[in-house]
């Protein structure tokens, strides 16, 4: 199955980083219902940034742990690079 690893930016400017099977899904969870993750409930609306799609979860999972590593700089870096290609 294939996943997406994503960053979505929060009402507040701030990045959430997040997995999942279905992006579309995935935000619109966030925006609307009650099974959003609890950080972006309270910083909504959200708006998808960056996504990369990954073979499976166990990859998805690494890649999201990569990303969450970076500073907020390197974050935007990334997402700035995958906007201008």
């Amino acid at each position: 199955m294939t996943y997406f690893v994503y960053i979505v930016e929060c009402s507040d400017g701030t990045y959430y980083v997040g997995i999942t099977n279905n992006i579309e899904k995935r935000i619109l969870a966030h925006n609307t219902l009650k099974t959003g993750a609890r950080y972006t409930k309270m910083r909504r609306p959200v708006v998808l940034r960056y996504s990369e799609e990954v073979s499976n979860r166990s990859n998805a999972l690494k890649r999201e742990f990569a990303i969450k590593q970076l500073n907020r700089t390197e974050k935007s870096a990334l997402i700035e690079r995958a906007s201008s290609n």
